[in-house]
């Protein structure tokens, strides 16, 4: 969407906002509703503070206060060149055990990948402890950008016994349609959870600054059988994944 559109779609929103809240909650909510509704899309670049300012009527004090206080709830991020982009970071609950993309597909986002490994190597010592297989044995490791509507949103690295997958060429798009059709889909998972900043290589293939806030997941996944059948660890930027759990008494 261009931006006189998104100008226009603001204004008309600002109007219908209720007239007693302050200017940068007006401002906040029209921008909130168009990003519920799609019409301002993950990765769309808003126009500048002084193009909305005088597209509005409003201050560039009122659309700066606006701007950060969304860049700080994670709705927008800014980008290199000042630039600045919608976040709308994904939902992901830690009590279902779902692939990436059933997550993006239930939220209505095209899931997609960018491959960087896919080859049948030897277990780092990490995966030797994580999978409980000896130094011979061999494993399948693969390693991919993961995105949502073209936005990278986590940096992947699963490893799976090659006695569950003998040849990475049978994984396509996803890891887990793989593992079903040779009827070894898991059953049930162990995560553990840390953060780190970014390094400037996570930096480089999540389009996010270096010393960015990541979530770093390790996942075993197990067989109905108790055999393990994954390791994977997953680097997700802050910026774009937001996870959910669900407490009950």
């Amino acid at each position: 969407m261009g931006f006189d559109k998104i100008l226009d779609r603001l204004k008309e929103r600002i109007d219908q906002v209720d007239l007693a809240l302050p200017l940068h909650r007006r401002l906040r909510n029209a921008m909130e509703n168009a990003i519920s509704n799609n019409e301002l899309t993950r990765g769309a670049v808003l126009p500048g503070e002084r193009q909305i300012s005088e597209a509005l009527g409003l201050s560039r004090v009122t659309v700066r206060k606006t701007i950060s206080t969304m860049v700080d709830d994670g709705l927008l991020r800014v980008r290199h060149g000042a630039r600045t982009e919608v976040s709308s970071p994904v939902e992901k609950s830690l009590s279902n055990l779902t692939s990436f993309s059933e997550d993006m597909t239930s939220r209505g986002i095209m899931p997609g990948c960018i491959w960087l490994e896919k080859k049948i190597s030897r277990p780092s010592p990490t995966e030797m402890m994580a999978l409980g297989v000896p130094a011979t044995t061999d494993v399948i490791r693969c390693k991919r950008i993961r995105t949502g509507d073209g936005a990278p949103i986590a940096v992947e690295t699963a490893c799976v016994p090659a006695r569950f997958l003998p040849n990475p060429d049978l994984i396509e798009n996803s890891l887990y349609e793989a593992l079903e059709r040779r009827n070894a889909l898991p059953q049930r998972a162990l995560q553990r959870m840390r953060s780190r900043p970014a390094t400037a290589a996570d930096a480089a293939l999540l389009n996010c600054s270096a010393g960015t806030p990541l979530l770093i997941v390790d996942r075993r996944c197990f067989l109905a059988d108790g055999q393990i059948v994954e390791f994977t660890e997953t680097r997700y930027s802050g910026e774009a994944y937001d996870f959910v759990i669900e407490l009950n008494r």
